[in-house]
């Protein structure tokens, strides 16, 4: 990020989120404010491409596409970035449309537990995202907590833990087994 981005006066617009092109941070827009975090882990990006390529196939049978950090536009001036995005939209396009996402995820990290915990599902929700799967990482393993839009409000759907799947019908059929979603890390 240059100090261009901190000089900038007042709201930030889409078109001036959007013309800032690629940055090394991750970068969103709420309501006219930028959300700057620092790169995710190499445990956190390896849990997302483990994620990203166990939903490939089911999300394609379905006539779904699986895409990884791409921006998400909830509503004018408020574009977030989700680990995973599975939507009915062109991989062409600059930001996948809320309404053409089936299924959002968030990985949660240490360092910005709050947001993907309270604030960004309620984000989603408020857009109509029908479906959010957050991603625990205790040590050494993963949880999946798959929740269903009900009344403007994520429930609980299902969830799966150490040495368990999660297996579901909707959004769309797929089958998620942590075993998986770990993968092998070499230890130094």
């Amino acid at each position: 990020m240059s100090a261009t981005i901190l000089e900038h006066p007042g709201p930030w617009s889409e078109d001036e989120y959007f013309a800032l092109g690629e940055t090394m941070n991750r970068v969103e827009l709420v309501d006219g404010s930028l959300w700057v975090s620092p790169s995710p882990t190499n445990r956190h990006q390896h849990i997302s491409f483990l994620l990203a390529r166990e939903l490939y196939g089911p999300a394609q049978l379905a006539d779904l596409l699986v895409l990884q950090d791409v921006n998400l536009r909830l509503a004018s001036a408020r574009v977030l970035e989700p680990d995973i995005v599975v939507a009915n939209a062109s991989d062409l396009a600059p930001a996948v449309d809320a309404a053409d996402t089936v299924l959002v995820v968030e990985i949660v990290s240490p360092s910005n537990a709050g947001m993907d915990r309270l604030l960004k599902p309620q984000l989603y929700a408020a857009a109509g995202i029908g479906w959010y799967l957050r991603v625990e990482q205790p040590q050494e393993s993963v949880e999946l907590h798959l929740q269903r839009l009900v009344e403007g409000q994520y429930v609980s759907f299902a969830v799966a833990g150490p040495g368990e799947e999660l297996v579901t019908e909707e959004p769309f059929p797929f089958r998620l087994e942590i075993a998986s979603l770990l993968g092998h890390r070499r230890r130094r």
